[in-house]
């Protein structure tokens, strides 16, 4: 089934109903969201473009983020959500790659995206643009048929080999995931809202389609940032208030000396990284019993267990700070379990890979065929995270990734950036690895062997990746610790690096 549907049914059964808010406004109702969706679909397709064409977004969050997400599941077309925070060699990676045929971009990224699109893409369009709004004056198209195995979204998330894998997301993984999040997460119903601080693109945006199934408002702040004081407002604006969130940004809103309504809130959902037991104690004394978490990946998005708003809450439980430390336990649509020697289970309290399986996983990389197969061997999908199970069936997360960083919500890997310093004639070596901070749960330390200046080196990767990877500290060395293969052991010279011993 095509997800388009959702939002054409509540257009015609909720027509007055608010869709979409733009700080403390409503800019669109139900019947004018689809109307909108339905037209953008009509020009994409008199523009030339097929069912299973992929047709990009680069944009940061705003009200026509909703229209676009719809317009393109509503022609039968194959949305790629891009992060905007990216550099724009990595965001031509991205179209080349995905063979994007269109992009909508926003304003403030056009030029940047213009400078690295390639050659196969045809149509680079400015949201609100001439040709946006010629788009808007074209006849409603019908909802495609498609079948749930039709590839709705292309997921772009990071790998350890530096270069992104797109994850191909269909109709049945989207639909399963938002239908897991209304039942086991965030119940709304028809008026609830939810607030889109963090990217649209990514998990965020992911709740865009249980709100538009259940009638919800999709409400972006006006700032286009993260504000404590605009966001406490912005509850007090709208009741029933949802928000999913990085710890980083909950931690903020805890230590923010603004007033907050916590009676509007409906739901805080953290995820992306673990929260501190004291982080998540602290933002139960300030908000009340309006916090969950989930876990997740690009390639499983949003649902792999949950801690629920009661479970959070839920101080008298004798194990409640083991729980509250916890990622949770399996969401119902999918199996999850401990992998050990040829993925088979591992019991309680012994530590392997985590593994899962359901309609919500992906069905595969986008033309990767060997990450698909290493990925998905066995039928189940091997998510590179480390974790046990304890005796109730709560999942702990020992490790994320042998060696990624998550610094504010984002996932970096080390290689990537240690390509781009390495491009530098002056290092011989380096090494970069992530400290804990914290405010930002980890930053990124490089530890380099060669003559380079700092200045030099963040002028280079600021050219050539996102700003948010860059390293925040440079450790100059003699020399890297390896083992007898010359192989840079990471695990010693993150113990060296929280022993505050440089170079040893």
């Amino acid at each position: 089934m095509n997800l388009a549907y959702w939002l054409a049914r509540a257009g015609r059964a909720i027509p007055d109903a608010p869709a979409v808010g733009f700080g403390k406004k409503t800019v669109h109702d139900y019947r004018a969201l689809s109307i909108r969706a339905a037209k953008l679909a009509g020009g994409l397709l008199a523009m030339g473009l097929k069912r299973g064409d992929r047709v990009a977004i680069i944009s940061k969050n705003q009200p026509d983020y909703v229209a676009i997400m719809f317009g393109i599941m509503h022609a039968g077309l194959s949305g790629v959500p891009a992060n905007a925070k990216l550099h724009g060699a990595e965001l031509g990676y991205i179209l080349e790659h995905s063979g994007a045929r269109a992009c909508f971009v926003s304003e403030d990224m056009e030029a940047d995206v213009s400078a690295h699109a390639p050659k196969s893409l045809e149509k680079l369009i400015r949201i609100k643009g001439p040709e946006y709004e010629r788009l808007l004056q074209t006849g409603p198209a019908l909802v495609a048929e498609v079948s749930g195995d039709h590839l709705a979204w292309l997921f772009y998330t990071s790998g350890t080999t530096g270069r992104p894998k797109g994850a191909m997301l269909t109709h049945r993984n989207l639909n399963w995931a938002s239908h897991a999040y209304l039942t086991e997460v965030d119940e709304t119903n028809t008026g609830d809202p939810i607030l889109h601080a963090a990217p649209m693109s990514h998990g965020s945006g992911m709740y865009i389609m249980p709100h538009v199934a259940k009638g919800g408002v999709n409400v972006v702040p006006e700032s286009g940032s993260f504000d404590p004081e605009e966001i406490f407002a912005l509850i007090d604006k709208w009741p029933r208030m949802s928000m999913f969130a990085a710890p980083t940004m909950i931690k903020r809103l805890v230590d923010s000396s603004a007033d907050c309504n916590a009676d509007n809130l409906r739901t805080f959902v953290w995820g992306g990284a673990p929260m501190y037991v004291e982080d998540v104690r602290r933002a139960l004394g300030r908000f009340g019993p309006k916090l969950a978490q989930i876990y997740g990946q690009g390639e499983s998005p949003m649902t792999i267990t949950k801690l629920s708003k009661r479970e959070v809450a839920d101080s008298a439980h004798p194990r409640w700070l083991d729980r509250i430390g916890s990622a949770g336990t399996p969401y119902s649509c999918l199996e999850v379990r401990i992998g050990g020697a040829k993925d088979n289970p591992l019991p309680a309290g012994e530590i392997g890979e985590i593994l899962c399986r359901g309609d919500v996983v992906m069905a595969g990389y986008w033309k990767n065929e060997e990450a698909t197969k290493k990925t998905l061997a066995n039928g189940w999908l091997h998510t590179g995270d480390v974790g046990a199970f304890d005796e109730e069936g709560y999942l702990t997360l020992k490790d994320r990734s042998k060696d990624m960083i998550i610094s504010g919500g984002s996932n970096i890997y080390p290689r990537e950036v240690e390509e781009i310093l390495l491009k530098h004639g002056k290092v011989r070596e380096v090494s970069v690895i992530g400290r804990p901070d914290t405010e930002w749960g980890e930053v990124v330390v490089a530890y380099v062997v060669g003559d380079a200046g700092e200045k030099e080196l963040d002028s280079l990767c600021l050219s050539n990746i996102a700003r948010f990877k860059r390293p925040k500290h440079y450790v100059f060395v003699d020399a890297l610790p390896k083992n007898n293969y010359g192989k840079i052991l990471k695990t010693e010279l993150r113990e060296r690096d929280a022993k505050g011993v440089r170079n040893a």
